[in-house]
C-alpha cells in the first residue's frame, strides 16, 4: 500500500455526510471503488472522499439516480482537461463565483489539471464548481482563491462597493456559495471593510475539511451549539455557547461542529484576507 492517508468506511461515511451502509450500496451500484486490504477491509483515500461528497450532492441536491450519477461523473472525468460550458450568470445578472474563477484560470492560461495539481482539488470538482458555484469545502474555496491571488470576499462581491456605513437587517444576509460540507457563511456587511464579518451556520458534522492559514487576526463568538478549533495541528480548543476566541490567522487552523445539532457563530477576520 502506498503512503497516502486512508480512511476506514465509518470515517469516510462521516466525511461524506452519509452512513456506512450507503457507501456499501454505492459500491454495489458501481459509483465508487474503494481500496481493499488482504482481509477485505474497505479503505478510502482523499480522492475517494471527494468523489463520495460529489455523489452525495448529485443524489440529494440534483435528485439524480445511480445511472445518471455514473454518467455525470464519467462526463466530468472526461472533461477534466477541457473548458466548462458558457458561463452562468447569477440572478442579479452578474458573474457567479464559478464563472469568475473560470475567467481567472483562463487569464492565467491554466488547465483544470494544472490548477488541480497546484491546489490538491480534483479537476472534476473544479470543473463542476466553475459551472455551478457549488461543491467545494471552505478550505478548498479558500485555497482556490489564494491560488488566483484573490479572496472569497472579492469573489462574492463583498469588495465591490464602499460606503461610510453598512446596515444589514436580520435575515437579509448575502451568502457564500453552498459548500460541500454543510457550512453556510453569511456576510454581515455589504461592502469591503477593515474587518470581514460573517455568520457561520454549521450543520451536524460540518467542518473546514483541513487546515488553512492567511494573514491577519480573527475573532469568533459561539451563539448556539459547540465547536472544536485546532491550531497548529496539535492545540485543541472546545468552544461552547457564549464562548469567544481570538487568534492570529497565520497559524494553521481547522475546525468542526462537535455539537449533535447546528452550531451558529459570529466570525470576524481583519484585515480582509479571507
Amino acid at each position: 500500500m502506498d503512503d497516502r492517508v486512508r480512511f476506514k468506511i465509518a470515517e469516510a461515511a462521516r466525511m461524506a455526510g452519509v452512513s456506512p451502509s450507503t457507501l456499501r450500496l454505492w459500491e454495489s451500484q458501481g459509483l465508487v471503488d474503494p481500496v481493499r486490504t488482504d482481509s477485505g477491509q474497505r479503505l478510502y483515500d482523499s480522492s475517494h472522499v471527494e468523489r463520495l461528497k460529489r455523489i452525495s450532492w448529485l443524489r440529494l441536491d440534483k435528485g439524480l439516480n445511480p445511472a445518471a450519477i455514473r454518467e455525470t461523473l464519467k462526463s466530468e472525468e472526461q472533461d477534466g482537461t477541457g473548458e466548462a460550458p458558457t458561463e452562468i450568470e447569477s440572478s442579479s445578472g452578474g458573474r457567479t463565483i464559478g464563472a469568475k474563477l473560470r475567467h481567472l484560470r483562463r487569464e492565467m492560461g491554466c488547465t483544470l489539471e494544472k490548477v488541480a495539481a497546484k491546489t490538491g482539488i480534483a479537476s472534476s470538482l473544479l470543473s463542476t464548481f466553475e459551472r455551478t458555484s457549488q461543491g467545494l469545502s471552505v478550505k478548498a474555496l479558500h485555497d482556490l482563491a489564494g491560488f488566483y491571488g484573490t479572496t472569497i470576499a472579492v469573489l462574492t462581491g463583498q469588495a465591490e462597493t464602499i460606503a461610510r456605513e453598512s446596515l444589514v437587517r436580520n435575515g437579509d444576509w448575502t451568502a457564500w456559495p453552498p459548500t460541500s460540507s454543510g457550512v453556510t457563511v453569511q456576510n454581515l456587511t455589504i461592502d469591503r471593510r477593515q474587518m470581514e464579518c460573517h455568520r457561520f451556520q454549521l450543520a451536524p458534522g460540518a467542518s473546514s475539511e483541513g487546515a488553512y492559514s492567511h494573514a491577519g487576526e480573527e475573532f469568533l463568538h459561539v451563539l448556539v451549539g459547540r465547536m472544536e478549533l485546532i491550531l497548529d495541528g496539535d492545540q485543541f480548543f472546545e468552544l461552547r455557547e457564549g464562548d469567544s476566541f481570538y487568534f492570529e490567522s497565520r497559524r494553521p487552523h481547522s475546525w468542526r461542529n462537535s455539537n449533535d445539532g447546528e452550531t451558529v457563530l459570529i466570525w470576524v477576520n481583519t484585515p480582509p484576507t479571507f
